[in-house]
């Protein structure tokens, strides 16, 4: 049934609930978790194009990413297999990626977060993965 559950996260509370949610159902499937950061590249913000002279080194990005990572499984304890995974660029399309590249059966993300980035310049992640993904999406509020 739900044997890889996708929880993308921001390092918000949404994303932790999400996490805790998604634990409940792979106990009960017997499924893993793939938790997943995606920090925000200056190319994410203005399209594929001139970022306006900001360059920012990918191990940055990775150190922002695991540091959402390590929040989101601050105080979080469980025999559920746990795969992390950091990218960086724009939220909802790596989303969309991954649940490709790894086969997800479920994602299982925050209504909202925004985290380390305002969200009214970002738009809603979890709505548009809701309408574009080709699994289920378990909204958590």
């Amino acid at each position: 049934m739900y044997k890889k559950i996708l929880v993308p996260t921001d390092a918000s509370e949404f994303s932790k609930r999400a996490l805790i949610e998604a634990i409940g159902i792979a106990q009960m499937t017997e499924g893993k978790i793939i938790l997943l950061n995606i920090t925000h590249s200056p190319d994410s913000y203005w399209g594929y194009t001139v970022s306006y002279g900001l360059t920012v080194q990918k191990e940055a990005l990775d150190q922002l990413g695991q540091l959402a990572i390590d929040i989101t499984l601050a105080d979080v304890t469980t025999k559920v297999p746990i795969k992390t995974i950091i990218k960086s660029g724009n939220p909802a399309a790596e989303i969309l990626n991954v649940i490709e590249s790894e086969d997800i059966d479920l994602v299982v993300m925050g209504s909202h977060g925004h985290g380390f980035v305002a969200g009214s310049l970002l738009g809603s992640v979890s709505q548009r993965i809701l309408h574009q993904s080709k699994c289920p999406v378990l909204i958590v509020k």
